[in-house]
């Protein structure tokens, strides 16, 4: 299972939110190329890169740290946040991202997705498909849709979709541990090769092991490293021992 830690930007500040709530922003650092470079010197070789401001005003703001990052380090990012149109993922790519993470207009512009996954490919896009209480969330999780999370997740597999990133949105920064069943449920329920990378809620290390079992392919972990509940050390003994 591949260890993604996460770095959300603000202001090109990196930031964790809880619950999606911009109200509970915490800088944790104000250079978000020192942390993935810290990240990098401890064996880690990939990156969620989530551009918050991006979110907020729906097309790409901060390109500039993602070719920052990118330029600087070997990590293979993943980006997302506010990617609406093909000159957002033009950017993207441009800046230096690996993939990208499309999750709302996965729900409002289903063309649109389509033509990326096809113009793309799989190994390119990934499907965000962020919930709460098992519906699909949308607009920086500011709204939820009427898309039950399951059968929104199968009809993109049957459209090629392999990689997923869930977010269980009342788990999302509050360190209380991830969703275990919900990510059974979906695996148990999906086309066999689904790369399902959990997210949210990640707050020991006891817990890495556990989303590995259930076969998730990866997991993003962000607030357990910024409050030090998980350390480096114990990332970098996991990515040795897996």
């Amino acid at each position: 299972m591949r260890i993604i830690p996460a770095i959300d930007i603000i202001d090109g500040k990196c930031v964790r939110l809880s619950k999606g709530d911009y109200n509970t922003k915490k800088i944790y650092n104000e250079n978000p190329l020192e942390v993935a470079k810290e990240f990098e010197a401890h064996g880690i070789e990939y990156l969620h890169l989530v551009d918050l401001d991006g979110a907020k005003s729906k097309h790409i703001v901060n390109h500039k740290i993602l070719e920052q990052i990118a330029s600087k380090t070997n990590l293979k990012i993943d980006f997302g946040g506010g990617l609406k149109s093909d000159d957002d993922l033009r950017i993207a790519f441009e800046s230096g991202a690996n993939q990208i993470t499309g999750g709302s207009i996965a729900v409002k512009d289903r063309e649109i997705f389509s033509f990326w996954l096809e113009k793309f490919g799989a190994n390119k896009i990934i499907l965000g498909a962020d919930a709460k209480d098992e519906k699909v969330a949308v607009s920086g999780w500011l709204e939820e849709s009427k898309e039950e999370l399951v059968p929104f997740i199968q009809a993109y597999q049957k459209q090629g979709v392999s990689y997923v990133i869930c977010t269980d949105i009342s788990k999302d920064g509050m360190l209380e541990g991830p969703s275990f069943d919900l990510y059974s449920k979906i695996l148990q329920s999906s086309e066999k090769g689904l790369k399902l990378i959990a997210s949210g809620g990640i707050s020991t290390y006891d817990e890495l092991p556990k989303l590995a079992e259930i076969g998730c392919e990866g997991t993003i972990i962000g607030k357990a490293i910024y409050e030090n509940r998980i350390s480096m050390k114990q990332l970098e003994e996991f990515i040795l021992n897996k």
